[in-house]
Protein backbone atom coordinates (compact mmCIF):
# COMPACT_ATOMS: atom_id res chain seq x y z
CA UNK A 1 0.00 0.00 0.00
CA UNK A 2 0.86 3.75 -0.81
CA UNK A 3 -0.68 6.38 0.51
CA UNK A 4 -0.86 9.67 -1.30
CA UNK A 5 -3.12 12.31 -2.39
CA UNK A 6 -5.10 13.45 -4.55
CA UNK A 7 -4.57 16.83 -6.25
CA UNK A 8 -7.90 17.52 -6.06
CA UNK A 9 -8.05 17.48 -2.02
CA UNK A 10 -6.00 21.13 -2.63
CA UNK A 11 -8.64 22.28 -5.18
CA UNK A 12 -9.05 25.93 -3.06
CA UNK A 13 -5.72 26.21 -3.00
CA UNK A 14 -4.71 25.89 -6.17
CA UNK A 15 -7.84 27.72 -7.46
CA UNK A 16 -7.10 30.78 -5.73
CA UNK A 17 -3.37 30.41 -6.28
CA UNK A 18 -2.43 30.11 -2.76
CA UNK A 19 -0.41 26.93 -3.99
CA UNK A 20 0.75 25.94 -7.92
CA UNK A 21 0.64 22.36 -8.44
CA UNK A 22 4.36 21.92 -8.31
CA UNK A 23 4.34 23.33 -4.57
CA UNK A 24 1.41 21.10 -4.34
CA UNK A 25 3.31 18.03 -5.31
CA UNK A 26 6.13 19.11 -2.57
CA UNK A 27 3.79 20.09 -0.30
CA UNK A 28 2.29 16.87 -0.10
CA UNK A 29 5.78 14.99 -0.10
CA UNK A 30 6.40 17.50 2.82
CA UNK A 31 3.22 15.61 4.96
CA UNK A 32 4.75 12.15 4.55
CA UNK A 33 2.59 11.36 1.49
CA UNK A 34 4.33 8.73 -1.12
CA UNK A 35 1.90 9.45 -3.98
CA UNK A 36 0.37 12.33 -5.25
CA UNK A 37 -2.60 11.71 -8.30
CA UNK A 38 -3.01 14.31 -10.39
CA UNK A 39 -6.68 15.44 -11.19
CA UNK A 40 -6.36 18.71 -13.53
CA UNK A 41 -8.39 21.27 -11.46
CA UNK A 42 -7.17 24.51 -10.88
CA UNK A 43 -4.75 24.27 -13.67
CA UNK A 44 -4.29 23.04 -16.91
CA UNK A 45 -2.19 20.37 -19.13
CA UNK A 46 -4.69 20.52 -22.57
CA UNK A 47 -2.20 23.02 -23.89
CA UNK A 48 0.89 23.29 -21.61
CA UNK A 49 3.12 20.15 -22.06
CA UNK A 50 5.93 21.68 -20.66
CA UNK A 51 3.88 21.80 -17.19
CA UNK A 52 3.72 18.08 -17.34
CA UNK A 53 6.98 17.41 -17.89
CA UNK A 54 7.63 19.93 -15.02
CA UNK A 55 5.60 17.77 -12.30
CA UNK A 56 7.33 14.64 -13.50
CA UNK A 57 10.59 16.20 -12.75
CA UNK A 58 8.97 17.82 -9.63
CA UNK A 59 7.58 14.58 -8.49
CA UNK A 60 11.51 13.09 -8.97
CA UNK A 61 12.77 15.53 -7.14
CA UNK A 62 10.77 15.70 -3.71
CA UNK A 63 11.38 11.72 -4.41
CA UNK A 64 7.22 11.10 -4.71
CA UNK A 65 5.82 9.01 -7.33
CA UNK A 66 3.02 10.04 -9.21
CA UNK A 67 0.19 7.36 -9.35
CA UNK A 68 -2.90 8.02 -11.45
CA UNK A 69 -4.08 10.97 -13.78
CA UNK A 70 -7.96 11.77 -13.02
CA UNK A 71 -9.88 13.32 -15.56
CA UNK A 72 -13.80 13.58 -16.76
CA UNK A 73 -15.37 12.59 -19.31
CA UNK A 74 -19.17 12.07 -21.07
CA UNK A 75 -19.91 10.06 -23.72
CA UNK A 76 -23.84 10.34 -23.61
CA UNK A 77 -23.97 13.05 -26.21
CA UNK A 78 -26.60 14.13 -28.91
CA UNK A 79 -24.93 12.68 -31.73
CA UNK A 80 -22.17 10.60 -33.33
CA UNK A 81 -19.84 13.60 -34.22
CA UNK A 82 -19.64 14.42 -30.79
CA UNK A 83 -19.46 11.37 -29.37
CA UNK A 84 -16.24 10.29 -31.83
CA UNK A 85 -15.17 13.89 -30.53
CA UNK A 86 -15.24 13.43 -27.01
CA UNK A 87 -13.24 9.84 -27.55
CA UNK A 88 -10.80 11.58 -29.72
CA UNK A 89 -10.38 14.26 -26.72
CA UNK A 90 -9.77 11.86 -24.44
CA UNK A 91 -7.04 9.55 -26.48
CA UNK A 92 -5.36 13.03 -26.17
CA UNK A 93 -5.53 13.16 -22.79
CA UNK A 94 -4.22 9.21 -23.05
CA UNK A 95 -0.70 11.00 -24.30
CA UNK A 96 -1.15 13.66 -21.33
CA UNK A 97 -0.57 10.76 -18.82
CA UNK A 98 2.09 9.09 -20.53
CA UNK A 99 3.73 12.63 -20.59
CA UNK A 100 3.40 12.24 -16.93
CA UNK A 101 4.64 8.82 -16.59
CA UNK A 102 1.62 7.35 -15.23
CA UNK A 103 0.84 3.44 -15.92
CA UNK A 104 -3.19 4.15 -14.40
CA UNK A 105 -5.78 6.57 -15.92
CA UNK A 106 -9.27 7.34 -14.96
CA UNK A 107 -11.60 8.76 -17.04
CA UNK A 108 -15.64 9.47 -16.15
CA UNK A 109 -17.75 7.80 -18.65
CA UNK A 110 -21.40 9.28 -18.22
CA UNK A 111 -23.01 11.50 -16.48
CA UNK A 112 -27.02 12.78 -16.54
CA UNK A 113 -29.22 14.36 -13.82
CA UNK A 114 -30.77 12.35 -10.88
CA UNK A 115 -33.96 12.33 -12.57
CA UNK A 116 -32.69 10.65 -15.47
CA UNK A 117 -30.41 8.33 -13.78
CA UNK A 118 -32.64 4.48 -13.94
CA UNK A 119 -31.27 1.46 -14.98
CA UNK A 120 -33.31 1.53 -17.82
CA UNK A 121 -31.59 4.23 -19.16
CA UNK A 122 -28.29 2.70 -17.91
CA UNK A 123 -29.02 -0.18 -19.41
CA UNK A 124 -29.75 1.87 -22.97
CA UNK A 125 -26.71 3.88 -22.75
CA UNK A 126 -24.51 0.91 -21.98
CA UNK A 127 -23.72 -0.01 -25.12
CA UNK A 128 -22.32 3.25 -26.32
CA UNK A 129 -19.95 4.04 -22.83
CA UNK A 130 -18.98 0.13 -23.28
CA UNK A 131 -17.67 0.79 -26.72
CA UNK A 132 -15.80 4.25 -25.63
CA UNK A 133 -14.12 2.18 -22.68
CA UNK A 134 -13.01 -0.26 -24.97
CA UNK A 135 -11.53 1.84 -27.28
CA UNK A 136 -9.95 4.25 -25.08
CA UNK A 137 -8.15 1.18 -23.12
CA UNK A 138 -7.02 -0.09 -26.22
CA UNK A 139 -5.72 2.91 -26.68
CA UNK A 140 -3.86 3.54 -23.43
CA UNK A 141 -2.37 -0.31 -23.41
CA UNK A 142 0.01 1.20 -26.22
CA UNK A 143 1.53 2.95 -23.08
CA UNK A 144 0.98 0.23 -21.17
CA UNK A 145 -1.60 2.20 -19.24
CA UNK A 146 -4.37 0.80 -17.79
CA UNK A 147 -7.89 2.52 -17.70
CA UNK A 148 -10.52 3.08 -14.76
CA UNK A 149 -14.14 3.91 -14.38
CA UNK A 150 -14.94 5.72 -10.90
CA UNK A 151 -18.09 4.98 -9.03
CA UNK A 152 -18.83 8.68 -9.82
CA UNK A 153 -21.68 11.27 -10.80
CA UNK A 154 -24.83 9.42 -9.74
CA UNK A 155 -25.34 7.73 -13.13
CA UNK A 156 -22.68 5.10 -12.96
CA UNK A 157 -22.03 5.19 -9.28
CA UNK A 158 -23.70 1.91 -8.14
CA UNK A 159 -21.00 -1.01 -7.55
CA UNK A 160 -23.54 -3.29 -10.07
CA UNK A 161 -23.50 -1.04 -12.36
CA UNK A 162 -19.27 0.10 -12.39
CA UNK A 163 -19.28 -4.30 -12.80
CA UNK A 164 -21.49 -4.28 -14.95
CA UNK A 165 -19.69 -1.93 -17.50
CA UNK A 166 -15.95 -3.28 -16.24
CA UNK A 167 -17.99 -6.92 -17.40
CA UNK A 168 -19.43 -5.55 -20.86
CA UNK A 169 -15.53 -3.75 -21.74
CA UNK A 170 -13.58 -6.98 -20.78
CA UNK A 171 -10.41 -5.79 -21.16
CA UNK A 172 -7.38 -6.36 -18.84
CA UNK A 173 -6.44 -2.92 -19.16
CA UNK A 174 -9.56 -1.61 -17.91
CA UNK A 175 -10.59 -1.51 -14.17
CA UNK A 176 -12.22 1.09 -11.68
CA UNK A 177 -11.04 3.64 -9.25
CA UNK A 178 -12.45 2.72 -6.07
CA UNK A 179 -14.13 5.71 -4.41
CA UNK A 180 -15.05 4.15 -0.64
CA UNK A 181 -17.06 7.47 -0.06
CA UNK A 182 -18.94 7.96 -3.07
CA UNK A 183 -21.38 4.99 -2.92
CA UNK A 184 -22.95 6.57 -0.37
CA UNK A 185 -24.47 9.24 -3.21
CA UNK A 186 -26.51 6.41 -4.49
CA UNK A 187 -27.47 5.52 -0.77
CA UNK A 188 -25.67 1.99 -1.03
CA UNK A 189 -23.71 1.14 1.81
CA UNK A 190 -20.09 1.84 1.74
CA UNK A 191 -18.87 -1.42 3.28
CA UNK A 192 -20.90 -3.84 1.66
CA UNK A 193 -19.76 -1.75 -2.00
CA UNK A 194 -16.36 -1.89 -1.10
CA UNK A 195 -16.49 -5.20 -0.60
CA UNK A 196 -17.89 -6.40 -3.52
CA UNK A 197 -15.99 -3.97 -5.78
CA UNK A 198 -12.61 -4.47 -4.16
CA UNK A 199 -11.68 -7.12 -6.26
CA UNK A 200 -11.89 -4.75 -9.47
CA UNK A 201 -9.72 -1.49 -8.29
CA UNK A 202 -6.61 -0.15 -10.05
CA UNK A 203 -6.91 2.48 -7.50
CA UNK A 204 -8.65 3.55 -4.05
CA UNK A 205 -9.78 6.92 -2.92
CA UNK A 206 -10.54 7.03 0.33
CA UNK A 207 -13.44 9.83 0.89
CA UNK A 208 -15.86 10.71 4.05
CA UNK A 209 -19.29 12.10 4.42
CA UNK A 210 -21.32 13.65 7.21
CA UNK A 211 -24.94 12.44 6.80
CA UNK A 212 -28.46 13.29 7.71
CA UNK A 213 -31.18 11.84 6.18
CA UNK A 214 -33.99 13.21 4.14
CA UNK A 215 -35.81 14.73 6.91
CA UNK A 216 -33.56 16.95 8.46
CA UNK A 217 -32.35 19.37 5.95
CA UNK A 218 -28.85 20.71 7.22
CA UNK A 219 -28.73 24.06 4.92
CA UNK A 220 -25.88 25.76 3.01
CA UNK A 221 -23.00 23.43 2.05
CA UNK A 222 -25.01 20.07 1.92
CA UNK A 223 -25.91 17.80 -1.62
CA UNK A 224 -28.66 15.41 -1.74
CA UNK A 225 -28.54 11.73 -2.54
CA UNK A 226 -30.62 10.45 -5.31
CA UNK A 227 -33.08 9.30 -2.26
CA UNK A 228 -33.04 13.02 -1.13
CA UNK A 229 -30.81 12.39 2.10
CA UNK A 230 -27.72 14.56 2.85
CA UNK A 231 -23.97 14.45 2.31
CA UNK A 232 -21.18 17.52 3.11
CA UNK A 233 -17.73 16.03 3.05
CA UNK A 234 -15.56 15.63 5.74
CA UNK A 235 -11.86 15.16 7.29
CA UNK A 236 -11.43 11.78 6.61
CA UNK A 237 -12.01 10.33 10.33
CA UNK A 238 -14.48 12.60 11.00
CA UNK A 239 -17.49 11.93 9.46
CA UNK A 240 -20.30 9.37 9.73
CA UNK A 241 -18.81 6.19 7.38
CA UNK A 242 -16.81 3.89 9.18
CA UNK A 243 -13.94 4.43 8.22
CA UNK A 244 -11.95 1.78 10.45
CA UNK A 245 -14.30 -0.91 8.82
CA UNK A 246 -13.29 0.44 5.21
CA UNK A 247 -9.48 0.34 5.41
CA UNK A 248 -9.89 -3.09 7.29
CA UNK A 249 -11.87 -4.47 4.49
CA UNK A 250 -8.91 -2.98 1.99
CA UNK A 251 -6.32 -4.23 4.23
CA UNK A 252 -7.21 -7.60 4.12
CA UNK A 253 -8.02 -7.58 0.14
CA UNK A 254 -5.14 -8.53 -1.93
CA UNK A 255 -5.10 -5.23 -3.19
CA UNK A 256 -1.39 -3.65 -2.91
CA UNK A 257 -1.70 -0.70 -5.08
CA UNK A 258 -2.29 3.25 -4.73
CA UNK A 259 -4.35 4.68 -2.27
CA UNK A 260 -5.58 8.33 -2.46
CA UNK A 261 -7.03 10.80 0.15
CA UNK A 262 -9.68 13.10 -1.76
CA UNK A 263 -10.69 15.25 0.92
CA UNK A 264 -13.80 17.65 -0.48
CA UNK A 265 -14.29 19.35 3.34
CA UNK A 266 -15.01 22.66 4.26
CA UNK A 267 -11.95 23.12 6.48
CA UNK A 268 -9.23 24.45 4.68
CA UNK A 269 -7.99 22.00 2.65
CA UNK A 270 -4.54 21.77 3.40
CA UNK A 271 -5.09 21.29 7.47
CA UNK A 272 -8.17 18.98 5.84
CA UNK A 273 -5.76 16.89 3.60
CA UNK A 274 -3.13 16.80 6.68
CA UNK A 275 -5.10 15.30 9.20
CA UNK A 276 -6.56 12.81 6.71
CA UNK A 277 -3.41 11.65 6.01
CA UNK A 278 -2.60 11.20 9.46
CA UNK A 279 -5.79 9.80 10.48
CA UNK A 280 -5.35 7.21 7.43
CA UNK A 281 -2.09 6.22 8.21
CA UNK A 282 -3.03 5.40 11.79
CA UNK A 283 -5.83 3.70 11.16
CA UNK A 284 -4.81 1.80 9.13
CA UNK A 285 -1.85 0.23 11.45
CA UNK A 286 -5.06 0.04 13.86
CA UNK A 287 -6.74 -2.51 12.23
Amino acid sequence: MKLGLSSYSLYSALKSKELNILEAIEWTAEQGGEHIEIVPMGFSLDENPDLADAIRQKAENVGIEISNYAIGANFITEDEEQFEQEVERVFKQVDIANRLGVKLMRHDVAWRPIGETSFQQFEQDLPRITDACKRIADYAAEYGITTSVENHGYFIQASDRVQALLHRVNKVNFKTTLDTGNFLCVDENPIKAVKKNIQHASMIHIKDFYYRPEKYNPGEGWFQTTCGNYLRGSIIGHGDIDIYEIIKVIKHSNYDGYISIEFEGMEDCKKGSKISLDNVRRIWEQV
